[in-house]
């Protein structure tokens, strides 16, 4: 009997216990349980589990294909007798009047094959390559590593395979939390000679203690002080990999405002992102006499207030 003259005869939707209108999602995820409740692995020298592990199996490469299940659901609704068969008289493969039907030395997945275009292909067992369905996996990143990018190893098991795998993944430079990176071929086996599935990997980045980022950004807050604000300077400011660049502070430096160093930020193969250093204009709590002295007099000949415009503008809304 081939796959699909059991199209007549199984209900796969009840094999795997849901619904004509569940969704691939849903398929695949009772699926996965039940092949897990079944699988030999689990039920050693239980035949009437290895038995259902197979009934679903059977089940799952035809729902869990999209173009089967469509092929499978027409067959289904058009029954038997869209193709003349009837199930007494001339037998199953009989047709009205017990005569049998000659298909030129073919079986009847070759009539259901010229209905829907055929799909050539096919295994010696009569059931067509499947393609293996992708895996999902996570993988926790330091920063450093996320920025630069690193090899490691990942340790897979899955219910079509007896034993887990070690699968070694490349994760490329500047990948960001949350990202997925897909690997070809190295998700769940195909079935019946079909290709393996993907492997998708969900990355989880670290924080930094000193560094943020901003896409290929790398982003730095950094305090300075006041004179250094008012009269401009010169600062030392340090990158990630440990070294430090001088940045150009000019004279009247605002606090809070941000300031580009070219190049120093994630290079991820193309052109490297920035530094963004913002800098926050630290206000000393503990003054010398001679420095309260000197604050004083600032105070005394400075004759503007950075609120003035405030009052301006109220007063010309009021107007």
């Amino acid at each position: 009997m081939t796959a699909q003259r059991e199209w007549f005869e199984k209900d796969y939707y009840a094999v795997l216990g849901v619904s004509k209108t569940a969704t691939d999602k849903e398929i695949t995820k009772t699926y996965r349980k039940l092949a897990r409740k079944y699988h030999p692995d689990t039920n050693p020298n239980n035949d009437a589990a290895e038995n259902k592990f197979k009934e679903i199996s059977a089940a799952y490469d035809v729902l869990g294909d999209e173009k089967r299940r469509k092929e499978y659901d027409e067959v289904r609704r058009a029954g038997p007798s869209a193709f003349g068969m009837h199930g007494g008289g001339g037998g199953p493969t009989g047709f009205s009047g017990g005569q049998p039907f000659d298909m030129g030395g073919g079986d009847i997945s070759d009539l259901i094959g010229q209905m829907f275009g055929g799909r050539g292909g096919r295994s010696r067992n009569g059931v067509d390559p499947r393609r293996g369905v992708d895996l999902e996996a996570s993988l926790d990143l330091s920063f450093i590593d996320a920025v630069n990018g690193m090899t490691t190893s990942l340790r897979l098991s899955t219910d079509a395979e007896k034993s887990p795998r070690e699968v070694n993944v490349r994760i490329p430079a500047g990948v960001d939390n949350g990202q997925r990176i897909r690997i070809k071929g190295r998700g769940e086996p195909g079935r019946s000679g079909g290709p393996a599935g993907d492997l998708l990997i969900t990355c989880n980045v670290a924080s930094h203690s000193l560094f943020g980022r901003e896409g290929k950004n790398l982003t730095l807050q950094i305090p300075i002080t006041f004179t250094e604000a008012v009269l401009g300077s010169n600062i030392e400011v340090p990158i990630l990999d440990g070294a430090n660049v001088t940045l150009r502070l000019k004279p009247g430096t605002q606090s809070g405002s941000r300031h580009r160093v070219k190049g120093k930020g994630i290079d991820s193969g193309g052109s490297a992102g920035d530094l963004i250093v913002t800098v926050e204009v630290v206000v000393p709590k503990d003054l010398t006499s001679k420095q309260q002295k000197l604050i004083e007099q600032l105070a005394d000949i400075s004759n503007e207030s950075p609120r003035d415009h405030l009052f301006s503008a109220l007063k010309n809304e009021n107007r």
